[in-house]
């Protein structure tokens, strides 16, 4: 036989006992027994619990089998501190209690926000307490979660064990939230005003500014290097100088010559006729209108040498802040009260809201506003340290609309002269829910959020949208008191279900 047919007999051979190994394991995908039966089907185990629990500083989702008498039972505690972004907490002594059956305490986290603790029943019950007690350096709680059943055996524990339901719901994990901007709140009903909504724009407060002039004819230079349109200024520190003396017509130095020829004759005169004036040899008239002219001329010198120097006139900055415009260049020409620069403090804006005619019956019910930047982020009066400062009783000369005015801190983002998305509200308020903005996903005009069911499971609802005030919306149905919304991260949980893949969990039961 050639070397070619015997290789071909045995990539046959190969190939038949290949499939006929195949043949005993599977039909179709499916496992048999050696005798081609079907072997039997697994036991049913025990499926794990978990609770979620919120307090005011944090959440609680907390993993673990049912608890059976003389088993232990492991509990991977998830706790994540609550606030403007939910994280992980890391550092804390977690004990968790069984009512008559002990305790188990850890002093750290096994990693970044899992505590795993550890129970081992000794007493069956239905009705025992389990208490979850947390210290750390910020906060001290306790969660409970009543009603826990003890089982004398697995057995029975199997028994009463509900079949799992199948459900549509997103599993987004608690390691994955922590790692990204995340929050939820719960949904209950607020007093929510109702709204006007206007364009605003952002101004400087009124003192907040300051304009320098000039204070004579001459040419303009720049104090030291250079000035910058947002350079940092002190009180009194020296921005310009203004000189005349390349000037020959009404030049500062030709005034201050002037005036000082004048002061000197006035002196004279008021020195010469000071002892006439005793003597009675001129009236005392003539000597006043002496002395008056001297003040006067007195004073008019130390007006046009006030910060005057070698180089001219010496303008110093009024107030602390920054260059907001710088209005003349190094060498130019200058008439005495024309700005030079504008300088501002940059403390506190103002925002000018500009409300249509035809709510003019409802100016006077404003309380406060909220406003949206144009990057998207909204803030609320309140938050920006803010008070309605005034509201016009007209409409503004040569405009439509209705001025309303607010005052506030300055806030990285509110940029003077900007304009920002402005929700006025009113007085006038009812009940209603709400959530956050952020929590809503638009989908072809259709609102979605993510409510969660548990811990890690979200589920995504529909939702009819009401009004708006720039911060919250309300919610006219879809969801219902006491649910719990994605408020931040709703983006994140979207994009995780259309991955369609999961990290590693990492929990232990």
């Amino acid at each position: 036989m050639n070397k070619t047919l015997l290789f071909a007999a045995v990539v046959c051979l190969l190939s038949a006992w290949a499939c006929h190994s195949h043949s005993h394991d599977t039909e179709n995908g499916h496992a048999h027994n050696p005798d081609g039966s079907h072997p039997a089907p697994e036991a049913p185990g025990l499926e794990p619990l978990a609770y979620t629990l919120y307090t005011t500083h944090a959440e609680l989702f907390v993993e673990f089998k049912p608890l059976v008498v003389g088993q232990e039972s492991r509990f991977a505690a998830h706790l994540t501190v609550l606030g403007e972004q939910f994280t992980a907490l890391s550092e804390g002594k977690v004990t968790v209690s069984l009512s008559g059956n002990g305790s188990h305490a850890v002093d750290s986290a096994a990693q970044p926000g899992i505590f795993r603790l550890r129970l081992t029943p000794a007493v069956p019950t239905q009705k025992a307490t389990l208490t979850f007690d947390i210290v750390t350096k910020n906060f001290t709680d306790k969660i409970v979660i009543p009603d826990v059943s003890v089982w004398p055996d697995e057995a029975a524990a199997l028994a009463e064990q509900e079949p799992e339901k199948a459900t549509n719901d997103i599993t987004y994990l608690k390691e994955q939230a922590w790692k990204t901007d995340f929050a939820n709140v719960e949904v209950q009903p607020h007093p929510f005003a109702e709204v006007i909504r206007a364009t605003g724009q952002i101004l400087f407060a009124p003192g907040d500014e300051a304009v320098v002039s000039a204070p004579a004819d001459g040419m303009v230079q720049f104090s030291g290097d250079k000035l910058l349109a947002g350079q940092a200024v002190k009180s009194g520190s020296a921005l310009f100088t203004v000189s005349g003396r390349t000037i020959n017509d009404g030049s500062l130095d030709a005034r201050i010559q002037e005036a000082q020829t004048q002061y000197a004759k006035a002196k004279a005169d008021y020195d010469r006729l000071g002892p006439l004036a005793q003597d009675k040899i001129v009236s005392q008239r003539e000597y006043l209108e002496a002395k008056n002219r001297f003040e006067l001329a007195q004073q008019h010198v130390q007006a046009l040498t006030k910060n005057y120097g070698k180089g001219g006139v010496r303008i110093g900055a009024p107030i602390s802040g920054y260059i907001q415009t710088l209005h003349v260049t190094p060498g130019q020409y200058v008439q005495a009260g024309q700005p030079l620069a504008t300088l501002v403090k940059n403390k506190r804006l103002t925002i000018r809201a500009d409300v249509s005619q035809q709510y003019a019956d409802k100016i006077a019910s404003i309380r406060s506003a909220n406003f949206t930047l144009p990057d998207g982020h909204s803030w609320s009066l309140e938050a920006l340290r803010g008070r309605l400062a005034a509201s016009a009783k007209s409409a503004a000369l040569g405009s439509p609309f209705i001025p309303v005015f607010f005052e506030m801190d300055a806030q990285p983002g509110f940029l003077p002269g900007a304009y920002v998305d402005t929700y006025l509200r009113t007085a006038t308020s009812q009940q209603a829910l709400t959530v956050p903005k952020s929590a809503l996903i638009e989908e072809q005009g259709i609102f979605y959020v993510y409510v969660q069911t548990e811990g890690e499971s979200f589920q995504k609802r529909e939702v009819k949208t009401g009004a708006n005030d720039g911060v919250n919306v309300q919610i006219l149905s879809g969801l219902t008191p006491g649910e719990r919304v994605v408020s931040k991260g709703a983006y994140q949980i979207k994009l995780s279900s259309m991955s369609g893949t999961m990290p590693a969990h990492g929990h232990e039961h």
